[in-house]
């Protein structure tokens, strides 16, 4: 599985740019993803914070995650336009019947792919091997680009999640 996608993040973009991921519930289907990549571009292109075009970028990654960016060094993205990105996510969701919203479940690279994990569930994974400290995680917690291009595709060692696990590493 290719993980790159830091050469797709707009370079004129500040390191400082607020960013909100958000995690599908399922792979997107490729007709799916096209019409969803589509969609993004038009609600960043139209994105605005009190009258004020934001300067924003949108990308589908993995067909999985969403991530809006929005470069605050132009225009600061206030409590409405943040609300509107979350309707529009929502809205979304809804269309494809996913949910970009449920923090509690985990996706990790396995296998060569993409693989959603309770976080119930996590311990006992890690406990059975099928999980290891280097497994890849997607740390969806990361809030701006800086933090996108260093910290968002990690080995569990190197996450907050090592200490919820209570593994030794």
């Amino acid at each position: 599985m290719n993980l790159a996608y830091k050469h797709l993040l707009d370079p004129g973009f500040s390191p400082y740019s607020r960013v909100w991921v958000y995690q599908s519930s399922r792979l997107l289907s490729l007709p799916e993803a096209l019409e969803a990549e589509e969609l993004i571009n038009d609600f960043t292109k139209s994105w605005v914070s009190h009258s004020d075009d934001v300067k924003a970028e949108g990308y589908l990654f993995f067909g999985q995650f969403i991530v809006l960016m929005a470069d605050e060094t132009h225009t600061q993205v206030s409590g409405c336009s943040t609300d509107s990105s979350v309707r529009f996510i929502k809205k979304l969701g809804e269309h494809y019947k996913v949910d970009f919203f449920d923090r509690q479940n985990l996706a990790f690279v396995r296998n060569n792919k993409i693989e959603i994990v309770p976080l119930q569930q996590v311990k006992h994974a890690f406990s059975g091997n099928s999980l290891t400290p280097d497994t890849l995680y997607f740390n969806n917690l990361v809030l701006n680009k800086a933090e996108l291009e260093k910290d968002w595709i990690i080995p569990i060692k190197d996450s907050w999640l090592i200490k919820k696990i209570g593994a030794a590493v």
